[in-house]
């Protein structure tokens, strides 16, 4: 993966970290440290920091809070010290720590204890806390992680990402530069849904400010799905250096307008249609903040739409999005 991350051009458009899952690790040796699988990494998990890193790359891994991880494997339960300095010692990057057999622990109090691992491990390490929105991780994750899940897992299909991802509203100001709200990982490209859905899921997600870890096979990508994920105009609003996370500014039953203020004063704005038919939809200026005359920029398709007076409409496709730059 790290290989096509550079092959494929992704490492180009920004994504810099390779992330295992769970099934890694196999048990603990006599002093308590973690052992990786040696027929899956025979060569240990240093040695692939290593090749990682020689790529320009960044190597993240995966525990559990609890006593064991969702795939039971050995969890992090009393050893969170000890697995930080081991982390640490082989180069990892980026922890995502998850909350499977977690039963009678309380989150704030288990992920406080991480926090303070990392930070003492001597390396600076990405915090991902993946509790699954369980005690409402946005209220103190800004000051215990870089990201939180707020939600349970995604999959790919249409419905469940359009009811994680619209049911972000209302988070965005626990988010900002070095703590983020995470809707979970990107399903573009997997199959499940169709191109138009597809683009939804990333304009919504760059909207989000979300942190974009593409779920999908990187070695066999198709021009659809390497366009997408590699969309320089999409890739600017969700990586856009102010840090706001969008938020709904308009709804009128299945149709929804979000907006995200960016760092040089313009605004993107999704028109998304949630309805079973193609819908004309206006985006109202005032309605985002946005200047009486607007000159638009369609992200999505890289195509300038001129300038407009105090609103602009578009026809847009069930279950689609039309992404635009609004500015002065």
């Amino acid at each position: 993966m790290a290989d096509a991350m550079v092959s494929s051009g992704m490492q180009a458009a920004g994504y810099q970290y390779v992330n295992i899952d769970d099934c890694w690790q196999v048990s603990r040796d006599a002093q308590g440290t973690i052992v990786a699988d040696p027929v899956r990494f025979p060569s240990g998990i240093k040695a692939l920091a290593d090749y990682v890193h020689s790529k320009g790359l960044k190597l993240g891994i995966y525990t559990d809070a609890g006593t064991g991880t969702c795939g039971k494997r050995p969890g992090s339960l009393n050893h969170e010290v000890q697995d930080a300095k081991t982390y640490a010692s082989w180069g990892i990057d980026y922890v995502k720590i998850d909350w499977c057999n977690a039963e009678g622990l309380d989150p704030e109090a288990q992920y406080t204890k991480f926090r303070d691992a990392l930070a003492e491990s001597g390396r600076p390490i990405v915090f991902s806390i993946c509790n699954w929105g369980v005690k409402t991780p946005w209220r103190w994750g800004p000051t215990t992680g870089n990201l939180w899940r707020t939600t349970g897992d995604i999959n790919d299909t249409y419905d469940r990402m359009t009811l994680i991802g619209f049911g972000q509203n209302g988070l965005e100001k626990f988010a900002g530069p070095g703590h983020w709200n995470d809707p979970d990982m990107l399903e573009v490209g997997n199959g499940g849904m169709n191109r138009d859905e597809y683009r939804t899921h990333m304009a919504l997600w760059a909207l989000l400010a979300a942190p974009l870890l593409a779920g999908n096979d990187l070695r066999n990508m198709s021009p659809e799905t390497r366009e997408l994920l590699m969309n320089s105009e999409v890739l600017a609003v969700d990586q856009d250096t102010k840090g706001v996370q969008g938020h709904r500014v308009w709804e009128e039953g299945p149709l929804e307008i979000w907006v995200k203020p960016l760092a040089d004063g313009s605004h993107a704005a999704g028109l998304f249609n949630r309805s079973e038919s193609a819908t004309k939809m206006t985006l109202d200026f005032k309605s985002i903040g946005g200047p009486a005359s607007a000159k638009l920029r369609d992200l999505l398709d890289h195509k300038d739409l001129g300038t407009a007076r105090n609103s602009y409409s578009a026809e847009v496709p069930t279950h689609g999005v039309v992404l635009v730059k609004v500015s002065n």
